[in-house]
């Protein structure tokens, strides 16, 4: 059975008291109110070490929003896979919409940081997804799929399985603008089928696939139901404790 997670990514929002005091909340709720799924925290840099020492990683896991595509050296201001690891996170976040668009990251950059990110043991929750004009030229399956060849079907099969795939259609994330669960669900099982041309139907029907895209409570049991999503990868919604629990109820129902 594939994993179902639920995964909060902060992006560049709460400061460390503040970061600190919402893992504090979620902790505590999610210990007095068990998950029915896997669910993850990713949060900037500057928070990780202080919220390992306290957060149950056996209910929570954590992790950073990205890494470098270097190992170690004269990178001012760069973070590597090895010091998010050092701080007690399990997970990274790579090849968001936003790094991609924002700071330039290329496929080939991306291939560089899971590589780092697999050999320092973190688990990688790799993004993909197609913008509004993409999707308007029916582009989308296209987008995914050299996105996916791009970076992360080089890994072996032992390598693959330890990637969670995040689908996020960038017209939807923070826009307001949601998928239906059938577009949703539609592009999800294309992406099961890649994955499954590649490395067989085995390894696909284990790959967790995430959806990403202005996801809330309210529409969470919706998207969930559909066979080929896993969960979701949670922005805004995942910045109150109320309002992230809710989505991961979702699976409760």
């Amino acid at each position: 059975m594939r994993k179902k997670i639920v995964a909060g990514n902060w992006k560049m929002n709460m400061n460390l008291q503040d970061g600190i005091a919402l893992a504090k909340e979620l902790n505590e709720t999610l210990k007095a109110d068990k998950p029915n799924c896997g669910v993850v925290i990713c949060t900037p840099f500057i928070h990780l070490a202080s919220i390992a020492q306290f957060l149950d990683q056996d209910i929570i896991g954590l992790g950073a929003e990205n890494c470098a595509d270097k190992e170690k050296g004269a990178f001012t201001g760069e973070v590597s896979a090895e010091m998010v690891k050092s701080t007690g996170a399990q997970y990274v976040i790579l090849g968001h919409s936003e790094r991609r668009e924002y700071y330039k990251e290329t496929p080939e950059i991306l291939k560089e940081k899971v590589l780092l990110a697999q050999k320092n043991d973190l688990k990688v929750i790799f993004c993909i997804g197609e913008s509004l004009e993409e999707r308007e030229a029916g582009k989308q399956n296209e987008v995914v799929k050299a996105e996916l060849e791009g970076s992360v079907f080089n890994l072996s099969e032992e390598d693959f399985r330890k990637i969670v795939i995040a689908y996020e259609p960038i017209w939807a994330i923070g826009t307001g603008k949601t998928a239906t669960a059938e577009q949703a669900e539609e592009i999800h099982a294309y992406i099961r089928s890649i994955i499954a041309e590649k490395y067989g139907q085995a390894v696909a029907d284990d790959t967790t696939i995430l959806y990403g895209g202005s996801c809330k409570a309210s529409n969470a049991p919706e998207l969930f139901a559909k066979p080929d999503i896993d969960g979701g990868l949670i922005g805004g919604a995942s910045l109150k404790a109320a309002d992230f629990k809710g989505i991961i109820d979702a699976w409760k129902k």
